[in-house]
């Protein structure tokens, strides 16, 4: 899977009705003010947890997350949410959810069960840093609002588990309608067991049907995504060692014309730019971390021309520079030998 969300097209709107001004938060985000007028919006994981950060920095708003997550207005949810509520069960919502998740975007659905109690959270295997407190609301909230949906408000949590130091108790004691346990090990809505299987009032199977239709095509579409995604990326892996790489090289290796190559990649909502940073990363990171070539000779095997080029790139990524990165890394692997 690629480090690839695909935002919803009503998320500036939504944004917007919270008064949260879109050049501040792009701007606050480090992102460009064109971000939002992509034809898909597509963001890395970094970007969606830097946008969130932006927006608890831009809103006084303590509960603002937990508003934007309960969507009253069902026409506004995003096809996943129907399919969740329209399901038989708040189990089978929270499997359907995983599924899609898995398949589609860096951000999973975990379900665990430890004898009476059933343990709901997000994993996102691509983050290089904790998910931020406004972004754990936000889902979490979303989660409770499926269950209370379609249970007719029968379901309650037995308690919410998060990373934070004590803040907001209250505030958050209220929303989820169940105490809640701070500095814990993770950020997780904690259920009775047996409340999966109560039955939704609101399940509908002819809806349910036609949104999994569209469900579906929404992941072929996806998924050819990240096919021509890993193409490139497996021909770039192949032939960065010691030269620039550009689109018209790759289309060469992957025989295929600039052309055809070019309109793949806007078909699946990714550009080659983006596609060749992600490759670098992922070989600067693997360098780093199980080699020993020095720094300069990792920034030609990336196709830099400079290595200071490198040095800012991996600047960008990571937040802090190579050298510190590896010897951080190494030291995280010793430990663990």
């Amino acid at each position: 899977m690629s480090d690839r969300f695909h935002l919803p097209r009503a998320w500036p709107q939504r944004l917007a009705e919270f008064q949260i001004p879109l050049p501040a938060l792009l701007r606050r985000a480090g992102l460009p003010e064109t971000f939002f007028r992509q034809e898909k919006i597509v963001a890395t994981t970094a970007q969606v947890f830097a946008l969130w950060r932006a927006v608890r920095d831009l809103t006084p708003d303590p509960a603002i997350g937990l508003k934007m997550g309960e969507e009253p207005r069902f026409e506004l949810y995003h096809p996943t949410t129907v399919a969740a509520v329209c399901s038989q069960s708040f189990r089978d919502a929270l499997q359907r959810i995983a599924r899609f998740k898995q398949l589609t975007c860096p951000q999973h659905l975990r379900v665990l069960t430890t004898g009476d109690e059933a343990s709901v959270e997000f994993i996102y295997p691509e983050a290089q840093e904790p998910q931020p407190d406004i972004l754990a609301d936000l889902v979490l909230s979303w989660v409770l609002g499926i269950a209370r949906r379609g249970t007719d408000g029968r379901i309650t949590p037995l308690r919410l588990e998060l990373t934070r130091p004590v803040n907001h108790r209250p505030l958050l004691e209220s929303h989820f309608g169940c105490r809640v346990r701070f500095k814990a090990g993770r950020d997780a809505l904690v259920f009775r067991n047996r409340d999966l299987d109560l039955p939704f009032v609101t399940h509908n199977e002819e809806l349910l049907a036609a949104i999994g239709a569209h469900l579906e095509a929404e992941f072929q579409e996806r998924n050819a995504a990240a096919d021509i995604g890993d193409q490139v990326k497996r021909s770039l892996k192949r032939s960065l060692a010691g030269r620039r790489p550009t689109l018209q090289q790759t289309a060469r290796e992957m025989g295929t014309s600039v052309r055809t190559l070019q309109r793949r990649l806007t078909e699946a909502g990714i550009t080659f730019q983006q596609v060749l940073e992600d490759t670098r990363r992922e070989l600067a990171r693997h360098y780093l971390t199980h080699s020993t070539v020095d720094l300069n000779t990792v920034a030609y095997f990336l196709g830099y021309e400079h290595a200071n080029s490198f040095f800012r790139a991996f600047q960008g990524w990571e937040g802090i520079p190579p050298g510190e990165w590896r010897a951080q890394h190494r030291t995280k692997l010793s430990r663990t030998a």
